[in-house]
């Protein structure tokens, strides 16, 4: 459920940036994390259906809460409010997903986040270096 609400919130979220027009690095990022994301969700669909979940189709409650402040902000200070959220998102999401890899059992959610990890790891990088360069 974890990985989904991630990947909802990252899907979201980056298509509000696409909307507010972000540029260069920004745009390339969301444009990225709407790809990554969207397949992520398709290689989770299965083994959600296998264990009988249904996975979120929507952000999770702290996104839905944060989402009306980041809309109403725009140009410089919405990109650098984006990418820290993606920093602070991803960083959450690589923690819980290298915990959850030691605590299941499931062949093949293990499977899903040893594909899923080094993905994740790397929008964390580029998120870090496109805050520091403050896109």
């Amino acid at each position: 459920m974890s990985a989904a609400h991630s990947d909802q919130n990252e899907i979201q979220l980056s298509k509000m940036a696409l909307a507010k027009g972000v540029t260069g690095m920004a745009k390339t990022f969301a444009n990225q994390m709407i790809a990554d994301h969207t397949k992520s969700t398709a290689n989770l669909k299965p083994i959600a259906a296998k264990a009988g979940v249904t996975l979120p189709t929507d952000m999770d409650a702290n996104h839905k809460a944060m989402a009306p402040a980041l809309e109403k902000l725009s140009g410089k200070a919405f990109e650098d409010k984006y990418i820290n959220q993606m920093v602070a998102d991803h960083q959450m999401t690589a923690n819980t997903m290298a915990a959850h890899k030691q605590m299941t059992k499931d062949a093949a959610l293990q499977g899903f986040i040893t594909n899923t990890l080094p993905v994740v790891e790397s929008h964390l990088s580029m998120a870090t270096q496109g805050a520091n360069m403050k896109m």
